[in-house]
């Protein structure tokens, strides 16, 4: 059973930089995939970026170059470094595992000031 905590949530101004943390109880080389996802208010949960177990890695279109997903496989964590930041990116950032079954974390909430 897999359990995962994000943090590092915040304000942060439009062009600013923020890093998301997301600690798992498990290896994070035992989980074939691990994922960042996004949900602001009144709209559906979307992914924002993914990283495969043999280190291939997605990025969504509105965030490629912006952002970056990285893991520490010594401190089970999965990160997400996130740069030149823009309003629309405000949300709840959720951090998921798959291994089998899918798990999910509780959410940090991302807030971005115009």
């Amino acid at each position: 059973q897999v359990q995962l905590v994000e943090s590092g949530g915040g304000l942060v101004q439009p062009g600013g930089s923020l890093t998301l943390s997301c600690a798992c109880s498990a290896s994070i080389f035992s989980i074939y995939a691990m994922a960042w996802y996004r949900q602001a208010p009144g709209k559906q949960r979307e992914l924002v970026a993914r990283i495969i177990s043999g280190g291939s890695t997605y990025y969504a279109d509105s965030v490629k170059g912006r952002f970056a997903i990285s893991r520490d496989a010594d401190k089970n964590t999965l990160y997400l470094q996130m740069k030149n930041m823009k309003p629309e990116d405000t949300a709840v950032y959720y951090c998921k595992a798959d291994s089998g079954f899918t798990y999910w974390g509780q959410g940090t909430q991302v807030t971005v000031s115009s």
